[in-house]
């Protein structure tokens, strides 16, 4: 059998295939992330192992991971976790980032650009030289624009600024009373529990309070939105140029979580290919992990 995990900040998705790359079985477990620096992050990265490590039919010949803040470069911790938890030898699985994983069930066989758009956001492409190149991606404390955390901060950012000028969040009912209930309150307490308290996970799952107040009618939010994809445009216009013209293809729950994102997408992109495809990234990262074991045995 064959492992193939997709490992996203909010949620982390596996799938399990035989050797003729059929589906044997598949799940869905927390998020967790390879910026491994501290107890809380490698608790998170331990228990998505485990979880998987537990769930499993059987073991696994093969494991294909994609990390999201990891894998482009080599990162021993993550490779001690995966041997430790699920007992397989450095020369039994591999890994790369998820968004080189995404980029592969997208545009395997031909060119393209992708930027996704999840928690964090990512553009990821080849130039002419077939090297590889990556926008953005830096993290929630330096960019990441139009994702998740990014569309959290920003609307928090605005409301305590609001009900720092003494009126409270006027002009911003409806987003405040979305976010805040997600929050907990609206102090500077259940503010730092949540924000600082958690992870970016998190935090990006404030974005669907903010989605939720936009599709009631709270301008702050629909424009916050629209800032979002413009934002994420912008990652496909800077490969685009930088890499040469080819499809721009954008994947992520961040594109779910209003229509007005995608408009601003294309919009911002007129007059270029632009796709939305469905990914199964664990599915395909399952069929890397049997190619992989395939080439490893004709090898030898």
């Amino acid at each position: 059998m064959y492992l193939g995990m997709d490992i996203g900040g909010t949620a982390s998705r596996w799938v399990v295939v035989d050797a003729a790359g059929k589906m044997i079985d598949r799940g869905l477990c927390d998020g967790a992330s390879g910026l491994i620096y501290d107890a809380r992050s490698l608790a998170r990265f331990r228990g998505a192992m485990e979880a998987v490590r537990d769930a499993l039919p059987g073991p696994v010949s093969f494991a294909e991971f994609g990390i999201t803040g990891a894998g482009f470069s080599h990162h021993p911790q993550i490779e001690a976790q995966v041997t430790e938890i699920l007992g397989l030898p450095p020369e039994r699985f591999s890994y790369a980032s998820d968004t080189s994983l995404a980029w592969q069930a997208v545009f395997s066989g031909r060119r393209g650009h992708l930027v996704s758009a999840g928690t964090g956001s990512v553009g990821m492409s080849y130039d002419q030289n077939h090297e590889q190149v990556v926008v953005g991606g830096r993290g929630i404390l330096v960019d990441d624009a139009g994702s998740g955390v990014w569309i959290a901060l920003q609307a928090l950012n605005l409301l305590f600024r609001k009900i720092d000028e003494g009126e409270g969040p006027k002009g911003a009912e409806i987003l405040a009373s979305a976010v805040f209930a997600a929050l907990g309150g609206n102090t500077h307490d259940a503010m730092r529990n949540y924000v600082y308290g958690g992870d970016r996970g998190q935090i990006g799952r404030l974005a669907v309070a903010v989605a939720e107040a936009a599709r009631e009618g709270d301008a702050i939010a629909q424009d916050l939105l629209r800032r979002a994809g413009r934002e994420l445009a912008r990652l496909g216009k800077t490969m685009l140029k930088r890499c040469g013209p080819a499809p721009v293809a954008f994947v992520g729950g961040v594109l779910a979580l209003d229509p007005v994102i995608r408009a601003e997408i294309l919009s911002e992109l007129e007059g270029c290919e632009v796709e939305f495809p469905r990914v199964d990234a664990a599915f395909q990262a399952a069929q890397i992990a049997r190619e992989k074991d395939k080439v490893a045995h004709d090898t030898h």
